[in-house]
This record gives C-alpha cells, structure tokens and sequence, in this order.
C-alpha cells in the first residue's frame, strides 16, 4: 500500500499549513510507515493511506515518488 505522509522538516517545528511537506511511502500499515521515517527527524502530522481515484490524481503529478526505504 501507498501511504502519504504530511510532515514538518523537523521534530521541533510547530505544524504550519504553510511549511508542511509530503512524502509518499510504501509500507504495510500507518505503523510500519511511522517506523520507517522514525530515524528521519520529522515531526509527522499526519500518515494516510491512497488508494483508486486518490492515487490516480497523485501519480499525476510528475514530482510524485514513492520514497524507496529498506
């Protein structure tokens, strides 16, 4: 599964709809893609499956990668 997650750069930023950011990340769960970008230092607001229509529109858009994490 696909997963968008909304993230401020770092730990200590407070989330501000102006500077959050999104990354796409392949995992099993909301957990196991938490546990993937844990090491990253980012203050992760929000993690949400994209699946049908969602994902269509996303793939659309030519900056659209899934992060490659092992």
């Amino acid at each position: 599964m696909i997963f968008k997650v909304y993230y401020q750069e770092r730990i200590t930023e407070v989330p501000v709809r102006e500077n959050t950011k999104t990354i796409f990340v392949e995992g099993e769960s909301v957990r196991d893609v938490r546990k993937k970008i844990a090491d990253r230092g980012f203050n992760v607001e929000h993690v949400q499956e994209v699946t049908g229509a969602y994902l269509e529109y996303e793939q659309q858009n030519e900056d659209f990668k899934v992060l490659e994490i092992g």
